[in-house]
């Protein structure tokens, strides 16, 4: 691959007026694309910190991704992603940057990505303005995390992704495995995640699944585990209605609590409408109904152009 020609390509790609995600080199097995957003949003709620004791809070950002994969031989090729994300003024935040090798029996990687449990939990975490909020108990559950070993595997209607995340701090690290099954509208997942913390561990179980057909979805995780010594059981449902073609109705509710205290994390209900006016640009308003005593209710509405 000659470095001007991948330049070139670059550059046009970048000032290119399409509105999708572009190849901008694809050659001798090599290919690049180019990809991201733009996203004006904005949030209205007293939970919002503002110098001057404003409700509204402006939201908006913007992402950019690059992904390239080229073949190394029969059966092997690389990958790589970098994905950044610009919010507040001058804010620059890397969202992702791993890379690996794939294989038949999988792919393997290296880098800031995401932990083998987001295939589950991403059944419901599925808005547009408010996502899940009470599955992620212990650090190791989310995505986007730093120093993480992922493996992951797709066979046939069955997937599987296992993780070990190398902790900065001593005797914090992570492991987790999932899988996921489809058996056509209906999935079912299950994974288990560990996380050392200190003289002891904190741990937790995701039950997912997930029912699809004739524009209608339902969503549904449990996740329980153990904290700090303490108990913990959560769940969250998510509910998806394609109205149209252009309109979608989401509606999803969360509940999390420490067991042993009745102390509850999570206790929302939200929801939201999303017109996409094509395949590329969208608008979206929701509204969160806060069950949480000294948190209040939030609305949160966007524009956002994908390319």
């Amino acid at each position: 691959m000659k470095n001007a020609a991948l330049t070139s390509a670059m550059l046009i790609a970048l000032a290119s007026t399409s509105s999708f995600a572009a190849t901008v080199y694809d050659s001798e097995g090599t290919s690049l694309k180019v990809g991201g957003r733009a996203e004006a949003r904005f949030n209205v709620s007293d939970n919002n910190e503002s110098d001057t004791n404003s409700s509204f809070e402006d939201k908006s950002r913007a992402r950019f991704n690059l992904k390239g994969k080229t073949e190394i031989t029969e059966g092997l090729y690389g990958f790589g992603k970098y994905e950044a994300e610009f919010s507040g003024g001058d804010s620059l935040k890397n969202r992702y940057i791993f890379a690996g090798f794939g294989t038949s029996a999988g792919e393997f990687s290296y880098g800031k990505q995401d932990s083998a449990q987001v295939q589950l939990t991403d059944i419901t975490d599925v808005m547009a303005t408010f996502g899940g909020d009470a599955a992620d108990l212990v650090s190791g559950n989310k995505d986007k995390r730093e120093n993480n070993f992922l493996y992951a595997g797709e066979f046939d209607a069955l997937s599987i992704q296992a993780n070990y995340i190398a902790a900065d701090e001593k005797d914090a690290d992570s492991y987790g495995i999932s899988a996921l099954y489809s058996f056509g509208v209906v999935s079912l997942g299950a994974g288990y995640v560990s996380q050392d913390a200190g003289t002891d561990s904190d741990d937790q179980i995701n039950l997912a699944a997930e029912y699809s057909q004739n524009g209608f979805t339902l969503g549904a995780l449990y996740t329980a585990g153990s904290k700090g010594n303490q108990d913990y059981t959560g769940y969250e449902v998510a509910a998806q209605y394609k109205a149209t073609k252009q309109l979608a109705l989401v509606a999803v509710y969360n509940f999390g609590e420490y067991d042993d205290t009745n102390t509850e994390e999570a206790n929302n209900f939200a929801a939201e409408a999303v017109y996409k006016f094509n395949g590329n640009f969208r608008a979206y308003a929701g509204y969160k109904f806060e069950g949480l005593d000294g948190k209040d209710d939030q609305l949160q509405a966007g524009m956002r152009y994908d390319f």
